[in-house]
C-alpha cells in the first residue's frame, strides 16, 4: 500500500501556489500559477472569485500531470484573511470578493464598534464583520445564502458542500474564539445568523472530494477535504516553531506571532490570539509590510534583511525562500499540506 501524500494550497494575493507532501513533510510536487492585482478604487480593493478557482484547478492539472496523485489522504488550503463574499445556495458567487485590505465599511466599523467587546478581533474596516454589514445594502448580500471567506468558498469548490470555516478565519467576521460560538451580541447589527457558516477546528474533516474532481485529478472518492487557515497561520506552521517561539512573516503586510499556552487579547495594541490546536497563536499584523505605499518601509527592511542574514539559522523545511519582495504573498503551500492537529 502507497504511502499516503498530503496536498496544500496557498491562494495569495498574488498567486495560487500548491505542493504534495509525504507523512515527513517532504516535498513530492509543487507547482504555482499567478493571479492577476485586484481592482482598486479608492478604499475598495476587490476581485471575482472566479480567478482563484481557475488558478486552482490549472495547479492541480499540472500536478495531476506531473505527479500521480492516487495517495493523497486529504487537501486543504490557506487564504488571505478577511477577503469575504456572498454566494447563493449552491455556492455561486453574487459578486466580486472584498479583499482583505477593503476598507470601504468605515461607517459599518463604526456601528461594530459600539457592541462588539473591545477584545474582539473584528473591528476596523477591513475586518470581515464590517465587511459583511456593507454587503448586507448590497444586492449580493440581500440575495446571499452564505457568507464566506475566501478558503471557506474554495473548499466548498473542492468537496461541493459549501457553509463551514474555520476558527482562524471566523474570528474577524465575529466568531467568539473561547466560547467558540457566534456571539449574542451580532443580534444588536441585525446580522442574519443563518447566513453565517458553520466554524470548525483547523483541519477538521468538512467533506470528500467531489466525484467529478476526483475523476479529473486521479483522486481518490475518499480524499477528506479539511477545514483550512488564514495565511498568516500557514506561515507560522511553515517554520516548525514551537510553543513560546515568536516568527514575523513579511509580505504584502508584516505579521508577527507567537505560541502560546494562553490567549492574550489587547485591542489597543492591535494584539489578538489563534487557536492552534491546544495551543494559542497571539499576535497581530501590520500595513507596514511588503505593499506599503511608502517606499522607505521597503528600504528598512530590505536593508535590516540583509544586514542580519549571514546570522540566520535558515529553517530545515527546504522552503525558506521568504525574500522581501513587493506582492509577494508570505504563506507556504507546504504549511497548509502538513498534518494538523485534526483530520490528517
Amino acid at each position: 500500500m502507497a504511502e499516503p501524500l498530503y496536498l496544500g494550497i496557498d491562494v495569495g494575493t498574488s498567486g495560487c501556489r500548491s505542493c504534495v507532501i509525504d507523512a515527513a513533510a517532504s516535498i513530492q510536487a509543487e507547482v504555482s500559477t499567478p493571479l492577476p492585482a485586484p481592482a482598486r478604487e479608492g478604499a475598495a480593493v476587490e476581485q471575482g472569485p472566479d480567478c482563484w478557482w481557475a488558478a486552482l484547478a490549472e495547479n492541480l492539472d499540472r500536478l495531476h500531470a506531473q505527479h500521480c496523485l492516487a495517495a493523497v489522504a486529504a487537501i486543504t488550503l490557506d487564504g488571505t484573511s478577511a477577503t469575504l463574499l456572498c454566494c447563493d445556495a449552491n455556492g455561486t458567487p453574487l459578486g466580486p470578493a472584498l479583499m482583505y485590505n477593503d476598507a470601504r465599511a468605515g461607517r459599518e466599523a463604526q456601528r461594530v464598534a459600539t457592541v462588539a467587546p473591545p477584545e474582539c478581533a473584528a473591528h476596523g474596516a477591513s475586518a470581515s464583520l464590517a465587511k459583511l454589514l456593507w454587503l448586507l445594502q448590497t444586492p449580493a448580500g440581500r440575495n446571499a445564502r452564505h457568507v464566506l471567506h475566501q478558503a471557506d468558498w474554495l473548499l466548498g469548490r473542492l468537496c461541493g458542500v459549501f457553509g463551514h470555516s474555520d476558527e482562524n478565519n471566523a474570528l474577524k467576521l465575529g466568531y467568539d474564539i473561547l466560547q467558540r460560538r457566534w456571539p449574542d451580541w451580532l443580534q444588536a447589527l441585525d446580522v442574519p445568523l443563518a447566513l453565517l457558516p458553520r466554524v470548525v477546528p483547523a483541519g477538521q474533516a468538512i467533506g470528500t472530494l467531489a466525484p467529478h474532481l476526483g475523476k479529473r485529478w486521479g483522486l481518490s472518492g475518499d480524499t477528506r477535504i479539511l477545514a483550512g487557515t488564514t495565511d498568516s497561520t500557514a506561515s507560522f506552521i511553515a517554520t516548525g516553531a514551537g510553543p513560546g517561539d515568536a516568527v514575523t512573516s513579511l509580505g504584502s503586510t508584516l505579521v508577527l506571532k507567537v505560541l502560546a499556552t494562553q490567549p492574550l487579547f489587547s485591542p489597543q495594541y492591535g494584539i489578538y490570539s489563534h487557536r492552534l490546536g491546544d495551543g494559542w497563536l497571539v499576535g497581530g499584523a501590520s500595513n507596514s509590510g511588503g505593499c506599503s505605499p511608502d517606499p522607505r518601509i521597503m528600504f528598512y527592511f530590505t536593508r535590516a534583511f540583509l544586514r542580519v542574514s549571514p546570522t540566520l539559522k535558515y529553517a530545515a523545511t527546504k522552503d525558506w525562500r521568504n525574500w522581501v519582495h513587493p506582492g509577494r504573498n508570505r504563506s507556504s503551500p507546504a504549511a497548509a499540506a502538513r498534518p494538523m492537529h485534526h483530520g490528517v
